[in-house]
């Protein structure tokens, strides 16, 4: 797979955990509290690699998101921390 392509694969992934994580108010508000982010910065940036790899990273912080999360995408939690692992060196 080309690299550009694993990174479109990594990104798209991150998105949909990172609809996932807002899905839920108290995790939303967790991740806002980890980022410093505000909810208008957070939809500015929803497409940024950093902020989706930190994304990732907040789900990977708290196991029990992290499996939650793998199940409702239906993929392996593995995949989303290899997705961050991409992101971060993209």
């Amino acid at each position: 797979m080309a690299a550009s392509e694993t990174n479109s694969t990594a990104e798209a992934l991150a998105l949909s955990a990172l609809v996932w994580t807002l899905g839920d108010p108290a995790r939303a508000s967790r991740l806002l509290d980890t980022t410093g982010l505000d909810p208008a910065e957070l939809r500015a940036r929803a497409g940024d690699p950093a902020l989706l790899a930190a994304t990732l990273g907040f789900l990977e912080a708290f196991e029990p998101d992290l499996i939650a999360c793998a199940a409702a995408l239906d993929v392996k939690p593995t995949e989303l921390v290899a997705a961050r692992a991409t992101l971060e060196h993209a």
